[in-house]
């Protein structure tokens, strides 16, 4: 047997997101970048490009709500238990002008066994808030690393 080095909560987080990331093939896509991660914690950036902008010449919410939800999708599996969406809401605050560089602070605000509940304030470059997004997560079966950790209890 090999003595595999206990990893703390801020590696753990660092690697799943490494994972995660290498895996995210929507991310990737939409330029979406990692800025930020703890547990429970992330925080995500995003340019608006021509092709986010909908029939108002001002980003699609659509893709607002993606940039907030990867961020909730990061800081809900940096615990390195499988973790899903189980609901979402947003409120848009204001338009998004083409070209914003947009940040998505996913923050968690409760976490239990199975269930759990996070915030994401999702700004502007000129630090305006423009959605507000609150996600519900489900812990499922699985790691995003299977064996990290393995003999940790779950808190």
């Amino acid at each position: 047997m090999t003595d595999i080095p206990e990893l703390g909560p801020q590696e753990v987080a660092n690697a799943v997101s490494e994972t995660m990331y290498k895996k995210d093939k929507a991310a990737q896509h939409l330029g979406i970048a990692l800025k930020a991660i703890s547990p429970g914690e992330a925080t995500m950036t995003m340019r608006v490009t021509d092709e986010m902008l909908n029939g108002h010449n001002i980003c699609h919410g659509g893709y607002v709500f993606t940039l907030a939800d990867t961020a909730f999708a990061y800081a809900c599996n940096a615990y390195n238990q499988s973790t899903v969406a189980q609901g979402a809401q947003i409120d848009f605050l204001r338009p998004v002008a083409p070209d914003s560089l947009l940040t998505a602070t996913a923050i968690e605000r409760s976490r239990s066994r199975q269930t759990g509940v996070y915030d994401i304030t999702v700004t502007d470059q000129d630090d305006r808030t423009v959605a507000l997004f609150r996600g519900n997560s489900h812990t499922i079966k699985g790691q995003m690393i299977p064996g990290l950790n393995a003999n940790k209890e779950e808190e």
